[in-house]
């Protein structure tokens, strides 16, 4: 579950350092372009003569992958699954009150480590079992069904399950869907791309992982997209090391990303995790000037969405669901880190 960037997650600096560095966001084409601070540190953008119909002709281009497929349209949403007394309970379990984001990060020691790794396997072993499920006519909410039933068989919590209220025990985000998908009666489709977000919690401490999988026969411009958001997580993650600067994971990403012309979603951001499911530092996959190194023992996540067109969202309804703006498709893969002494070790692997 990815947590979405938010003013006070950032020091007060963010505005005045988007404004500096902003410029590195942009296509090289669009270099004229002149930014404007308004108020909650967002930005209007006056563009050069020509970059919007440059814009349109892009989106137009992009948009034709998924014209065979109608846009996802919510179903209906089951009641959510009981969870056994023996269970073990995250503190939001009950009480549905969405945590604050914990502004410490997450470090451990030998036993911590251990736990970590314990939690992430299983989340690893979880996400592997719903893979096999993605095929033309499983609905989102079997998946659901068997993601509860394999966490809860193996003593641990669902961590999606009632964080802020959300309703099911996995995220399933299909085709414009950036994430945070609710489970329901959807019934997956030949071409369909969907990426299942598994987050459990095992003694104390939360292993999260995301993968995206092929419905049945893909189109290759939808190959390519879900391929290059796998490769830039890789590219980010052979960054990763004692010492090293979170910020250079933004750029990994977002150079690969523009190589491949894909877009970076901004507004949600990997995170640190372990006895809190989300923690501090933000990790930003878009170039940024954010201070912060990693730590040996440090925990965290890193998610990469890229889309084919819009990198902005529209939140449903449901408070939950983010899709696309333009409705283009978008990709995310996701594991849990840890720093060691000698580099990183990928925990979800």
């Amino acid at each position: 579950m990815v947590p979405r960037f938010s003013s006070n997650m950032v020091r007060s600096k963010t505005a005045s350092t988007f404004i500096r560095g902003f410029h590195e966001l942009l296509p090289k084409s669009a270099i004229s372009m002149k930014i404007v601070p308004c108020r909650n540190a967002q930005f209007q953008v006056h563009s050069a003569k020509g970059f919007g119909a440059m814009v349109q002709k892009k989106r137009e281009q992009t948009n034709s992958a998924s014209e065979s497929r109608p846009k996802i349209t919510k179903g209906k949403v089951a009641a959510r699954q009981e969870v056994p007394e023996h269970i073990p309970l995250p503190p939001y379990a009950v009480s549905g009150v969405n945590p604050p984001f914990n502004d410490k990060p997450e470090i451990h020691d030998q036993k911590g480590i251990e736990k970590m790794r314990a939690a992430s396997k299983l989340a690893k072993e979880v996400l592997d079992m719903a893979g096999k499920m993605c095929k033309p006519g499983v609905t989102t909410n079997e998946i659901d069904i068997a993601v509860h039933k394999m966490t809860i068989e193996n003593g641990a919590y669902p961590s999606p399950l009632n964080y802020g209220q959300f309703p099911k025990s996995v995220c399933t985000s299909l085709n414009e869907v950036i994430c945070h998908g609710i489970p329901d009666t959807t019934v997956l489709q030949d071409g369909d791309i969907i990426n299942v977000d598994v987050t459990v919690y095992l003694n104390g401490y939360h292993g999260d992982t995301s993968r995206m999988f092929l419905v049945g026969n893909v189109s290759p411009e939808n190959k390519h997209l879900v391929e290059s958001t796998r490769e830039a997580l890789m590219r980010a993650i052979k960054v990763c090391g004692p010492g090293v600067p979170f910020n250079k994971i933004g750029k990994a990403i977002h150079d690969y990303a523009d190589s491949q012309k894909l877009g970076v979603v901004q507004n949600f951001v990997g995170h640190g995790v372990g006895r809190v499911f989300h923690a501090a530092p933000p990790v930003y996959h878009m170039r940024n000037r954010e201070r912060g190194a990693m730590q040996v023992g440090q925990t965290f996540t890193i998610e990469p969405m890229l889309t084919l067109g819009s990198t902005n969202e529209k939140v449903w309804s449901d408070n939950w669901t983010a899709v696309t703006s333009d409705g283009s498709w978008t990709a995310q893969f996701e594991h849990t880190l840890l720093i060691t002494e000698s580099g990183v070790d990928i925990l979800t692997q």
